[in-house]
């Protein structure tokens, strides 16, 4: 009875050991294999960096042909092959799950690439369900560690649907949409900076369109210098005070001299007029410096002979 009860006991833990390896093994090749890595390449991405779609949510109907706006959060966008800290370029995922984020993202239909640098493009898609994803992805086209990537979203296009109304408001002023915000990726208030330092614009809920472009919930950018905000129901002024970014940049390489300065991003639309509501910046100070380092001081107590 003993050994009977012993054998027993034995086959039914090599039967259970033998459930527990196959039964993940029948699952993983039911659920299509194993997921992308999380980990994501060599390039590291800032924390809080996000990318997302402006303008367009899960469940939206759209025409077989549209702009797709691309938003960036906490991260500069640089084209390809450029090797600049907390940047990288947009990559659109149609129709296919999200790539190998260890590994250079594909190059076809479905994994298009903006390696010019560019935040929205023109896409056609045939009448019918499809899913939409973004990836930010660095120099080499692989993502970032940890990815910076979208949510799914899954949008309706139709043949046909009815044009967007874009009414104009009291002065000609175009509308902007609910919580766009305009704000400095760099530097930040109390920042000391170098003399010919590299201002990073950054933009949410709203596109990039050049000057003379006008399509809804787009402008460009103006940085203003040590003055005040402008009339906010007329054309920006172009000067020294008032720098104009029409070519749709989303950054620029300025001279300061050294001392203390105001800096504010206003945007503006086709026409360089602010928005109804506008949408500016908070104002920074920051202090230019030969080095852009603070100055040194010597400590109290110390005396040199």
């Amino acid at each position: 009875m003993t050994y009977g009860w012993t054998f027993a006991a034995g086959v039914t833990m090599i039967l259970r050991l033998q459930l527990s390896i196959l039964v993940p093994f029948f699952a993983l090749l039911l659920l299509g294999g194993p997921a992308p890595a999380a980990s994501g390449g060599p390039t590291a991405s800032p924390p809080g960096a996000e990318v997302y779609f402006i303008g367009l949510k899960d469940g939206d109907t759209i025409p077989t042909k549209s702009t797709i706006h691309f938003g960036l959060r906490g991260m500069g966008v640089a084209p390809a092959g450029s090797d600049r800290a907390n940047s990288g370029h947009h990559h659109l995922i149609i129709d296919s799950p999200t790539p190998a984020l260890d590994a250079e993202i594909p190059n076809d239909f479905q994994h298009l690439h903006f390696g010019a640098g560019q935040t929205e493009t023109e896409l056609t898609l045939t009448p019918g369900e499809h899913t939409l994803q973004l990836v930010l992805g660095d120099k080499s086209h692989i993502p970032h560690s940890p990815p910076v990537i979208s949510e799914r979203i899954k949008v309706k296009v139709v043949e046909q649907m009815p044009a967007p109304t874009q009414a104009s408001v009291a002065g000609g002023r175009r509308p902007s949409p609910k919580d766009a915000k305009v704000y400095f990726i760099y530097p930040k208030d109390g920042n000391y900076i170098g003399p010919n330092p590299v201002i990073r614009f950054g933009l949410l809920n709203m596109g990039i369109a050049p000057a003379g472009f006008d399509k809804l919930n787009t402008g460009h950018h103006h940085l203003m210098v040590d003055t005040d905000l402008p009339p906010l129901d007329q054309p920006i002024p172009n000067d020294f005070q008032h720098l104009h970014f029409g070519a749709g940049q989303t950054e620029a390489k300025i001279t300061l001299t050294t001392g203390k300065h105001r800096l504010r991003l206003l945007f503006g639309d086709a026409n360089h007029v602010p928005h109804d509501p506008p949408v500016y910046s908070q104002e920074i100070n920051v202090t230019v410096t030969a080095d852009g380092r603070p100055p040194h001081r010597r400590r109290r107590g110390h005396h040199y002979y």
